[in-house]
Order: structure tokens, then sequence, then C-alpha cells
């Protein structure tokens, strides 16, 4: 089961370089993330969500092949299999980007536009859902950024670990 992290950052810049400082974590096998979402709010108080996952391009792309799979194997059937796997490729990727725009995958959009809403102008936030991490290893590269904890799903215990970890750089 994963655990849901909601950490603030001062700077509109900051969440989408602590995420990618994650991201070269989880590359080294300390930590692994499920979903992770990074939101803005600029001087004007707009706020900016960018998903890590495009579930629109993931769902053309996955479509696409399946449509262009049962295309070639109806076309077989009319003698014209590279028009099937065309058709059918094409016919694949616009059901999949449709249905991908629909899905909801990960961390609830809702709740992140909602808790959007709250944090300061010119400030940032990253919302990760995290699978597994080595905590010892990653507060550290994390610290730098002074981060403030807004929500999670940790335990009560946990949770006050973490908030007196990341406040001890302060």
């Amino acid at each position: 089961m994963s655990d849901l992290l909601v950490l603030d950052f001062d700077g509109i810049h900051a969440a989408d370089e602590v995420l990618n400082k994650l991201r070269s974590l989880q590359k080294a096998h300390l930590i692994d993330l499920e979903d992770s979402c990074v939101v803005e709010r600029d001087g004007d108080g707009k706020v900016f969500v960018k998903q890590s996952i495009n579930l629109t391009k993931l769902g053309a792309a996955k479509g696409g092949m399946s449509g262009a799979f049962w295309g070639a194997l109806m076309g077989l059937l009319f003698l014209s299999p590279l028009a099937g796997m065309a058709i059918g490729g094409l016919v694949g990727a616009g059901a999949g980007a449709v249905v991908g725009s629909l899905a909801d995958y990960g961390i609830n959009d809702d709740f992140v536009r909602q808790l959007g809403q709250t944090i300061p102008k010119n400030s940032s936030a990253l919302f990760v859902l995290v699978r597994s991490a080595t905590f010892d290893k990653v507060l550290p590269e994390v610290e730098a950024y002074k981060p403030r904890v807004l929500k999670t799903s940790l335990s009560n215990e946990a949770e006050e670990m973490l908030r007196k970890a990341l406040s001890e750089v302060r």
C-alpha cells in the first residue's frame, strides 16, 4: 500500500526541482514512486497542476497498438491486413485517448485542486504516492528545499517523525 505525502515549498519551481531529485533517487532504487503531481500557485493566486502521468497520451499509445493488432487480424479476413492495421490503429488511438482523458489514476484530481487553493501565493506543493522508501537516504536530499508537511496518510507517529526530521534543518 502506498503512502501519500504532500509537501509545500517556498518558490514556484521548488516542487518541480524536488520531484526531479526524487526521480533520480528512484533510479538509484532509494524510493519507489507510484504517482506524483506538482501544484504551483502564482502571484495572482492562479493554480497550475502538472500531472506526472499523461493518461491521454498513454491511452492513445495503448489503444493504437491494440487497434492496429486487431485491425490487422480483421484485415486478414478481407485480404487487406495493412489497411485494417492502419484503420484499426487510428480508431484504437482515438478511443484510447478518450478513455485516457476520462480516467483518474493515483492521486485524486479534486483533492489536488482543492488543496492547491490553500497554498500561499508564489509557492508550490508536491503530491507523491510512495510505495516504499529508504527515508534516511531520501530525506537529506529533500531537506535543502525546506519543505513543510501539509498532509500525509502516515500514522500520527510516523507523520510526527517526518515533521521533526524535516524541521531540524531550519
